[in-house]
């Protein structure tokens, strides 16, 4: 109770100090403790279960408390031994044999075994599992290629697949693919995201709404236990706020730096950290009502919106302007002969005149923060002004993340004609397949929430993920993203370079390709 306590206090003398007007004095030294990391979040997780949740803020809470089978290598996608020690793969590609690190436990005490993980799959995937309504469970489509997972003994799993799957391994070490107590999600039911328990190297201790989630050291854990104490992820979800609270010392690191504060944490006393990774920040665009139901309406869009001046002014450069749907940091998959579409505002006022639209109406929803989403309502306000330069009117609606996520993943019919939105990906076909597949409607459990259908589309992005040779499944991704940017679903803009920064009482840190947090070697002096 003593740290509880202790981060309970950190809470309020951060939100105090703001109160105070700290935000306007000049960086002090930290004031919380050694051996405590408070970690500014862009907004407030959805839940502490992996399964349940979609957001790289969430993911960042998540990779410290739970393990999955595999995990990503440091510094990059490739995958590496987690809890599984070792696999094998049959030469058809669909039999997937796992042999389970020996002596793990859950935070919980009870044991993980081959039971625990056919427990943790089986519930994702089988509607008439006595936990499926502890769901739902949005990113189970990484998992629609398992026929069965069955325990071949209990420290031994065996996945069968329908078909070959080639992102099976990488969206295993994805948090969807992290592995959860099923004692604790047999005791809590559906507010097992209220408690959650892993077998990671951090132990969940309390979650204040909308203050902090707090996390202890896992003594015990089979990697070796962790440098820090305890880690408070404290939910800021204004900008200028999680920029004051880092500048006076009530905030240990933040996530997501404004591009336009940089430039404050230049000093000694900080570090700024950067890391390349696939990301892509585009618009979904209203395919099933509206305006945009027309492809040369979709492609004025594109060539209305001044992404250089968005790259370059909004965004201070830290982002490159997007091309299509697939981000260059797949470089393997990446198709460098796609130019992104040029900033044309003479093209756009022909192309809706061509369509016989003149002055559509749109509405277009804009959230107040959220992973990966860089400074969205300065984005949003720059877009507004060069769609309407070209004859657009655009009324903007924004929104706090989690509620703007609950408008937008169900879909924009009857919501919006537009909306922004961006991804963070361990693979070329996880966004395309969840976002841009005519089965990944939001009815069909998807995340295509502007209805975008081609089927030639969808048969490429099916031959793709069962293809089992690399050359042959970037030949196809290729092809996927020159149709899909003729086909315009989305406004294009910006790939981004990830960063964060800390104070200089952080030692140990590092930004991974995957956008997760990894605190386990940090250390807070």
């Amino acid at each position: 109770m003593r740290l509880l306590n202790l981060t309970r206090r950190l809470v309020l003398a951060g939100g105090a100090a703001i109160a105070l007007g700290l935000a306007a004095l000049t960086p002090v030294a930290a004031q919380t403790p050694p051996g405590v990391l408070v970690v500014g979040q862009v907004a407030e997780p959805q839940a502490l279960d992996p399964h349940a949740v979609t957001a790289v803020n969430d993911f960042r809470i998540l990779m410290n408390i739970y393990d999955g089978l595999v995990r990503y290598a440091s510094g990059t996608l490739e995958v590496e031994p987690a809890l599984a020690t070792s696999w094998d793969i049959s030469e058809d590609g669909t039999v997937y044999t796992f042999n389970l690190r020996d002596g793990v436990s859950f935070h919980d005490g009870s044991p993980f075994d081959a039971e625990a993980v056919v427990f943790n799959f089986e519930r994702m995937l089988d509607e008439d599992h006595p936990y499926s309504d502890t769901g739902p469970f949005p990113l189970s489509f990484f998992f629609s290629s398992i026929d069965t997972v069955e325990a071949v003994d209990d420290m031994t799993v065996r996945f069968t697949l329908s078909e070959p799957y080639a992102p099976f391994l990488s969206n295993l070490a994805y948090p969807t693919g992290l592995i959860v107590s099923p004692a604790a999600v047999m005791e809590h039911g559906s507010e097992f995201g209220r408690n959650p328990s892993g077998t990671g190297a951090f132990t969940f201790a309390e979650w204040r709404s909308n203050e902090a989630v707090v996390i202890e050291a896992n003594p015990d854990y089979w990697d070796g236990a962790p440098a820090l104490q305890a880690v408070v992820f404290r939910p800021i979800t204004d900008a200028n706020t999680r920029v004051a609270e880092m500048l006076s010392g009530g905030i240990d690191m933040m996530v997501e730096v404004p591009p336009v504060a940089l430039s404050e944490f230049q000093g000694d006393e900080f570090t700024i950290v950067e890391q390349a990774g696939p990301h892509v920040w585009f618009l979904i665009l209203n395919m099933r009502e509206g305006p945009f139901t027309s492809q040369l309406v979709r492609q004025a869009a594109n060539y209305a919106v001044n992404k250089t001046a968005l790259v370059e002014e909004v965004l201070e450069g830290t982002a490159a302007v997007a091309a299509g749907p697939t981000p260059p940091a797949f470089a393997w998959a990446y198709n460098e002969e796609l130019e992104p579409y040029p900033y044309d505002p003479d093209r756009a006022r022909e192309l809706l005149a061509e369509a016989g639209v003149e002055n559509p109406e749109v509405t277009f929803y804009v959230t107040e923060g959220g992973s990966g989403m860089l400074d969205p309502v300065a984005m949003g306000t720059a877009i507004q002004a060069d769609l309407e330069a070209v004859g657009f009117d655009v009324t903007i609606e924004t929104y706090e993340w989690n509620t703007f996520l609950g408008r937008v993943n169900p879909g924009l019919e009857g919501e919006a004609d537009m909306a922004e939105m961006a991804w963070m990906t361990n693979d070329p076909d996880t966004l395309p397949y969840l976002a841009l597949r005519t089965g990944a409607w939001p009815e069909e459990g998807g995340f295509n929430s502007g209805y975008y259908s081609n089927p030639e589309v969808d048969a490429l992005l099916e031959e793709a993920r069962s293809a089992t040779d690399q050359d042959r499944r970037a030949e196809l991704y290729r092809e996927m993203q020159v149709i899909v940017q003729e086909d315009a679903p989305w406004v294009f803009v910006a790939n981004w370079v990830q960063n964060a920064v800390t104070s200089d009482a952080v030692e140990g840190f590092s930004l991974e390709p995957s956008f997760f947090l990894l605190l386990q070697d940090v250390v807070k002096n």
